[in-house]
């Protein structure tokens, strides 16, 4: 099966890579599926999903559902989609799994490897008559976390990270709003 074109956009917190995501899906001028990834659980993250929402043209379709399901959910649409974000579903899932927190490494190293399953089929799923962009927090520049369940995370994500970039076509990394295309991007052949 042949794939669609896969953008990956990478940068801290804060750093604009959402506005800048949705500025590439606007310039591509068509239809656009916002795939919405964060859990509400609390006043602060209802304020930030509010921001989001409200920036998105009424035009654009969205999708809010269990992060199991992303992975149907890309295979099933055509068209543009935006993922936003990868850092959301991924901390969805590895919440879903106790043995993010548990000392058993066996029991840790199986539960990222199904992970990672679902982070290639996601990858995998983009459909010919579709691209997707992917929005991501680099999380490897910062200080090494000092507790268990945090440094299996920042781990997890740098890995799914590389793996999304390893299918991506083209690579920004978003700095103070500042885009840096590391892999293909608007000039390339």
């Amino acid at each position: 099966m042949t794939m669609g074109e896969i953008t990956l956009v990478l940068g801290g917190a804060r750093s604009g890579k959402s506005t800048f995501a949705e500025e590439l899906a606007l310039s591509r001028k068509e239809h656009v599926t916002y795939l919405a990834t964060a859990d509400c659980r609390d006043g602060e993250m209802k304020k930030r999903i509010e921001i989001h929402k409200s920036r998105r043209p009424s035009s654009w379709s969205t999708w809010e559902g269990g992060p199991r399901e992303l992975p149907r959910a890309v295979a099933a649409a055509s068209g543009l989609l935006l993922l936003d974000c990868l850092t959301m579903w991924l901390t969805r899932l590895f919440l879903a799994y106790p043995e993010s927190e548990g000392d058993d490494e066996s029991a840790w190293f199986k539960c990222e490897g199904e992970i990672a399953a679902l982070a290639r089929g996601l990858c995998e799923s983009v459909r010919e008559d579709s691209s997707l962009i992917i929005v991501s927090n680099e999380v490897g520049f910062g200080l090494v976390p000092p507790y268990l369940m945090g440094r299996r995370f920042r781990d997890m994500q740098g890995r799914m990270n590389q793996l999304c970039a390893g299918y991506a076509s083209n690579v920004a990394l978003v700095v103070a709003g500042c885009p840096l295309w590391i892999k293909g991007g608007p000039d390339r052949p």
